[in-house]
């Protein structure tokens, strides 16, 4: 079959357009047919390298962590799932591959696809939706009447994150240019902040989560806004400790890890705040709730861009670029 490869890591290297064996099934397997895949900018950092130490994937292997598609065979314990089902995933670490024509995944990673959603809406969702739930759902806690400030609001989780935090009774601040302000006050943003020209952390006071998405700088600044017992999540790192405990990290990466957030975490107990960090993960069951908000209407999918199969490598460029609007989608079939 057909597939995009990572030969080497390398900064913005190229994906080669390769033909590899078909993915092998294993008896808690389903056999998905790629109908489209969606870009996340991990796919980026992926292919970088940045992630190698925890995600010791071994070139060559096939990139895209979200998928949309049909089942076309099942494994000898599977259960849940018979050929002809449409469904959606992220799969699992160690596990990904979407940037092709097929895929075998776990079971337990797979849900039905939305019944409101085309293919190429329902390969948007995955990853986005599913670290939206982690952060505020089941770490954060988050609460009707509670504020909460997610970065980058017309980014991939941004867009989903800012609906997912109304549907919970939140206020929710975010930063937009101001040619996204409408994209990000119609999906429920209360206060949004023009990142280029007004500072965050001079605007916004007494918050009870942040989700942040970028950099050093802004994570810093991030501490800020938070009242006393608040919470920064950042999904750009640095990880901390307990990150390298699930992960099961040796005692060295469990060294460098604890250095590496050292610094934040220091801080964000001066000022009386929690700091964590969050790798998604999938999870079927967290998919499955996220579909019935989807069917119901609480949640819709931001499609920014739908490339062919065959320009990959510019769909991965587009994203890296920071200029999407919701998500970027690969249109496989």
């Amino acid at each position: 079959m057909k597939a995009f490869v990572v030969d080497k890591y390398g900064k913005k290297g190229k994906l080669r357009l390769a033909e590899v064996p078909e993915p092998d099934l294993q008896d808690n397997d389903v056999l998905v047919e790629i109908h489209a895949a969606g870009v996340n900018l991990l796919d980026c950092k992926v292919r970088d390298g940045e992630f190698k130490l925890i995600l010791p994937y071994r070139p060559p292997f096939i990139l895209g962590h979200d998928v949309a598609g049909i089942i076309v065979r099942v494994g000898s314990k599977v259960r849940k799932f018979k050929p002809g089902d449409e469904v959606y995933a992220r799969p699992r670490d160690g596990r990904v591959g979407t940037f092709a024509l097929s895929i075998a995944m776990n079971e337990a990673d797979v849900v039905l696809k939305p019944k409101n959603l085309s293919m190429e809406e329902a390969a948007s969702i995955p990853l986005v939706g599913l670290t939206a739930w982690q952060v505020l759902v089941e770490k954060a806690h988050l609460k009707k009447g509670q504020k909460v400030f997610i970065q980058a609001g017309s980014g991939g989780v941004g867009t989903f994150a800012i609906q997912l935090a109304k549907h919970l009774g939140a206020t929710v601040a975010t930063t937009a240019s101001a040619a996204s302000t409408n994209l990000v006050n119609s999906l429920g943003a209360d206060i949004v902040v023009d990142y280029k020209k007004d500072d965050f952390e001079k605007v916004l006071q007494g918050y009870d989560v942040v989700l942040n998405s970028q950099d050093a700088k802004t994570l810093e600044k991030s501490l800020h806004v938070l009242k006393p017992g608040g919470k920064l999540i950042s999904i750009s790192g640095p990880p901390d400790p307990e990150f390298a405990s699930e992960k099961s990290l040796n005692e060295v990466l469990k060294l460098v890890v604890r250095l590496l957030s050292h610094g934040i975490r220091r801080k964000a107990k001066r000022a009386g705040v929690g700091y964590s960090f969050l790798f998604m993960r999938a999870q079927g069951d967290q998919l499955g709730k996220i579909t019935s908000l989807i069917e119901s209407g609480v949640r819709r999918p931001v499609v920014d861009r739908v490339f062919p199969f065959e320009r990959t490598n510019e769909a991965l460029a587009y994203v890296e670029a920071g200029r999407a609007k919701g998500k970027v989608v690969i249109k496989v079939r």
